[in-house]
């Protein structure tokens, strides 16, 4: 008879399946991200039922979470519709940003070896192919892993969690400042500044390059929705 360890090896499921729901989820958030669906859009379960192929269940449970996350808003009779994009939401976000992504940038300069700036470099090869190509969602998704590796790298697991959790309304930010001029181009140029500070471990030049790319990014921001 097989032992404990045996036992719990076999019935450990390492990869779990996607359930319709979170394809679901995942779609809608990208779409709402991507600007598919706009501001102030009234979101009809039939109709996304229809466009999805799933259920009035799985639908009512994707726009739960979206709301959560801060891309839905309930308003009474009514229902669900797109959140819109606010200033004083945006500035919050862009504060948040600064303060735990230059420091995150900093400690990782410091301690980055050769291993962490491999996983950087390959991050930024793809967020100038992406750009190189004007995707939105390609650059925002290369974005999101360069900072994933800055994070963990330079040990905030904990800040990171905090900016995941505002990731989905970051990522509609950066989406619509990428869609101004020249913001796909000096975006992950500025990013690149950022890496080679890194790479030459050098935190405050790091610090600094991070404090600018999010300011200039809160300066967009702020022309389009004042």
């Amino acid at each position: 008879m097989s032992n404990n360890a045996d036992t719990i090896a076999a019935l450990r499921i390492e990869s779990p399946p996607t359930t319709l729901r979170e394809i679901a989820l995942e779609r809608m958030r990208r779409a709402i991200i991507g600007g598919l669906f706009e501001p102030g859009v009234r979101l009809v379960e039939r109709t996304l039922c229809e466009q999805l192929g799933v259920s009035r269940s799985v639908i009512r449970e994707v726009i739960r979470h979206l709301e959560a996350e801060g891309l839905v808003e309930m308003l009474a009779k009514q229902g669900p519709i797109v959140a819109k994009l606010d200033w004083n939401d945006a500035r919050q976000i862009y504060e948040i940003r600064a303060a735990l992504e230059s420091t995150a940038v900093a400690d990782c300069a410091r301690v980055a070896g050769p291993d962490v700036k491999k996983q950087l470099r390959k991050a930024m090869v793809e967020l100038e192919r992406t750009s190189g190509q004007n995707s939105p969602l390609g650059v925002l998704d290369a974005t999101t892993e360069f900072y994933k590796i800055v994070f963990e790298a330079g040990g905030h697991n904990i800040a990171w969690e905090i900016v995941s959790r505002l990731n989905s309304r970051i990522s509609r930010l950066r989406v619509m400042t990428l869609a101004t001029s020249n913001r796909m181009a000096s975006g992950p140029s500025q990013i690149r500044e950022i890496f080679a500070a890194i790479d030459a471990n050098d935190p405050d030049v790091a610090a600094a390059a991070c404090r600018a790319h999010v300011g200039a990014a809160a300066a967009i921001a702020r022309t389009i929705l004042v």
